[in-house]
Formats: C-alpha cells, sequence, structure tokens
C-alpha cells in the first residue's frame, strides 16, 4: 500500500477529481494549504504599501491505494494538474505501512 501526497494548483483540482474518478480511484482527502516552492511568490501594490507573497495558496491531496493503483493514481494527479508553468505542484510517495477501517475494525482496506 502507498499513501500519494500532492501539492497541485487550487484551479486545477476538478480536473484531477475528474482523471482520477476516470481511473476508478475515489478516496482522497483535500486540504487548502499555504506554501512556497520554486515559484517564489510574487510583490504586489495594495493601498500604496508593496507587500510580498511567498506563501502560495496550494491544494494538498492525500491518496491510499494498492500498489495496483499507483501507477494509475500518478498518472490522473500528473495529467490533470499539468499546465506546464512553473507552480503546477509535486508528488510524494510513501510506504503505508497499514490501514484501518474505523466502523468495522477492517484491516487492510485500500
Amino acid at each position: 500500500m502507498k499513501l500519494i501526497i500532492a501539492y497541485i494548483r487550487p484551479d486545477r483540482l476538478n480536473a484531477v477529481k475528474q482523471e482520477l474518478y476516470a481511473k476508478e480511484i475515489y478516496s482522497l482527502s483535500v486540504t487548502n494549504v499555504l506554501g512556497a516552492g520554486r515559484q517564489k511568490g510574487f510583490t504586489e501594490t495594495y493601498r500604496g504599501v508593496v507587500m510580498e507573497v511567498n506563501l502560495l495558496k496550494k491544494v494538498r491531496l492525500e491518496i491510499g491505494v494498492n500498489d495496483d493503483f499507483l501507477d494509475k493514481a500518478i498518472e490522473a494527479v500528473m495529467k490533470g494538474g499539468q499546465t506546464g508553468k512553473e507552480g503546477d505542484g509535486v508528488i510524494f510517495v510513501l510506504d503505508l505501512a497499514r490501514a484501518l477501517r474505523i466502523r468495522t475494525g477492517e484491516d487492510g482496506i485500500l
């Protein structure tokens, strides 16, 4: 089992979800986050004051999958999240030791 953690642009969330659903991957968690990467932010003037914005809005996806679905999930996130511009995001893949369903106590549910 693997845990995929992906940081993507907020406006690409629907496209990523559609790609995941097309590959029959329905379980995911979504969190709004702020972060800094290679994009390095930008400066803007608000009411005459120059403000530096170096933490940009991103969406964090957490997707737990069996090994059989790993490549499909990565491909879906890449295809749905890619715009070709800097700041499209990043994907991390971690080993997932165990997954349990709280309601039933079922083990190895992915």
